[in-house]
């Protein structure tokens, strides 16, 4: 299992708006997506433009090649994409330790 986070920051003022946004993208968009395996969001307190998204996903591939190469990565971009603030930063990881 891979995690992709994404760090996003959007446009001050736009957080209700974007909270319904992402969370339409997510259902109508990345549920459906070849690998994807779940996801999570988080609200920024301190810093209320930030957001970290966390999407799981089978392979690295299933989010590199099978959706950001698909015209569901523009589906996507075109609901959440008017919202950021500047380019999200987005990395992988795998899993090391958890608790039970």
């Amino acid at each position: 299992m891979i995690l992709e986070l994404a760090d996003i920051r959007i446009q001050a003022g736009k957080q209700a708006e974007f909270d319904v946004a992402i969370q339409r993208g997510l259902d109508e968009v990345i549920r459906h997506a070849k690998g994807f395996l779940g996801f999570k969001v988080q609200k920024g307190i301190e810093s209320p433009e930030r957001y970290l998204l966390m999407i799981y996903w089978a392979t690295l591939e299933n989010h590199t090649v099978d959706f950001r190469e698909s015209p569901a990565f523009a589906d996507w971009r075109a609901i959440v994409g008017p919202y950021f603030a500047s380019a999200p930063v987005v990395e992988h990881f795998d899993l090391l330790a958890k608790s039970e």
